[in-house]
């Protein structure tokens, strides 16, 4: 029940969490009665949504069959904790084919394996998280994400996740309210607004568009103050939940947490 313990501590109204080591292949390990006292504390304490990270492992885009077929099942089982203990979301990276396999391939792969996900999912979503742009990566602009949801037969139960470090390293301008503007423009032009279901709101260590993913404290980046409140203006973003990746401990994430609130008036 530590999660608990800690988004009550952090004054979190939403939480995001692993169901396993997060680098590492075991599957979660949940017995049934522990998972249904989790979901009746959970509900009891009135947090709000509840999120599950898919281990960095997954891959849904890797060239290597018995990779992709591995990624596949461990996100499987993933979802099938999120399912046992209510949880909104589970999210998943988009993936990355690498520098030696043509892009088509790679969005094919990663498409074919989140609509196998996701077809075992009933109640909760498997929430495609945008990448930050590296070699091979299958989607870290909006224009590929919906490249990727009709590759996948646009699921019902895929959803988006948007993490702002990795847009800003990707080249939106999310450190103005211009720039804010017209990324969520975006969003709604490619029809994505009734996908995106959870930000991951991290300040970035790095100027736009450097395609690089490290996350720092709320304001203390390149986005900064004015654009996470311009962020959190947006109305896509305040009809969905927003969580915190950024560094450090407890009481850290307290602070960050503390930032967005007051940013978010």
């Amino acid at each position: 029940m530590g999660a608990i313990d800690s988004a009550r501590a952090c004054g979190a109204q939403a939480a995001q969490i692993w169901g396993s080591n997060p680098r590492a292949w075991a599957h979660p390990n949940v017995a049934p009665p522990r998972s249904e006292e989790f979901r009746h504390a959970w509900r009891q304490a009135r947090i709000g949504p509840l999120f599950l990270h898919a281990p960095y492992m997954v891959n849904v885009a890797s060239p290597n069959e018995d990779f992709r077929r591995r990624s596949i099942d461990l996100a499987r089982a993933t979802v099938a904790l999120a399912e046992a203990i209510g949880a909104d979301g589970v999210v998943v990276h988009a993936g990355a084919g690498g520098a030696a396999t043509e892009r088509d391939r790679a969005v094919e792969a990663a498409a074919a394996s989140l609509g196998s996900i996701a077809d075992t999912a009933d109640t909760t979503f498997v929430l495609v998280e945008l990448t930050a742009g590296g070699v091979g990566s299958v989607a870290s602009t909006f224009e590929q994400a919906r490249e990727l949801f009709d590759g996948a037969g646009r699921h019902p139960r895929l959803g988006l996740c948007v993490d702002t470090c990795h847009l800003f390293a990707a080249g939106y301008g999310l450190d103005t309210a211009e720039g804010v503007a017209a990324c969520f423009a975006d969003l709604r032009r490619l029809g994505l607004g009734g996908r995106l279901r959870l930000i991951h709101a991290n300040d970035s260590k790095f100027p736009r568009g450097q395609r690089r993913d490290s996350h720092t404290h709320i304001g203390q980046g390149h986005i900064g103050e004015a654009g996470f409140r311009a962020i959190l203006a947006q109305p896509a973003v305040r009809q969905c939940a927003v969580v915190c990746e950024t560094p450090g401990r407890l009481e850290d994430h307290a602070r960050n947490i503390a930032k967005l609130q007051d940013l978010a008036g």
